[in-house]
């Protein structure tokens, strides 16, 4: 029987890891999930790959799908826009995929309003001087900016109680394990078979009525 999938959203603070863990989760199980691939009106980097990284649409096409109803959320960044489109996710969660959005909080908080069904992730260190210390090992951003994102990590903070589960990221390997066992036990969770199981009442009495 082909369960519909479930839709994931993982969140974590600059430097969690939750990019690498999505990455893992698609390279270990490639037949159980698919990740959300977003739209967005900024120019493609070098490398990048239209439909495959992002869906490029200009500033006139973003806005009609606005106008469409066509995002689950959307946000601006840097006078960039971007959005999760519903009809990539929804036809990925039909065919029984576990559909993963790499989303930050405040699309998480979207999603989860329009979607409670909706599993949410938030992907942490475990502790902040541990964080800290991974956005400075990286190299790659001066210290202005690892304050700014500590800075955002501490607001971000405060929403964290509004996420279903709260992963720790210490070891990358058995974080990814942990991840996707979280997502596949919500497969069991009555509330997501009242279907089946109104199917299985209505056969066990067909039986008692010798039908």
């Amino acid at each position: 029987m082909n369960k519909k999938g479930i839709l994931v959203v993982i969140s974590g603070f600059s430097g969690s890891g939750k990019g690498t863990i999505t990455k893992q989760l698609l390279t270990n199980y490639p037949n159980t999930y698919a990740l959300s691939i977003s739209a967005t009106t900024r120019e493609p980097r070098p490398g990048e790959v239209d439909k495959q990284d992002y869906f490029f649409v200009s500033t006139e096409e973003f806005e009609n799908m606005i106008q469409q109803d066509a995002f689950m959320e959307f946000a601006q960044y840097v006078n960039n826009s971007y959005g999760t489109p519903k009809e990539y996710v929804l036809g990925h969660l039909e065919k029984g995929l576990d559909v993963v959005l790499e989303i930050d909080i405040q699309g998480a908080l979207k999603v989860k309003k329009a979607y409670p069904d909706a599993l949410l992730l938030f992907v942490s260190p475990p502790s902040a001087k541990e964080l800290k210390r991974r956005l400075k090992e990286r190299g790659t951003e001066d210290a202005s900016v690892i304050d700014s994102r500590l800075s955002r990590a501490c607001q971000e903070a405060e929403g964290v109680e509004h996420y279903d589960y709260f992963v720790i990221n210490d070891n990358l390997e058995e974080c990814v394990q942990q991840v996707h066992s979280m997502i596949q036990n919500e497969h069991a969770k009555t509330a997501r078979n009242l279907v089946l199981i109104e199917n299985i009442r209505a056969e066990l009495k067909s039986f008692v009525k010798g039908e």
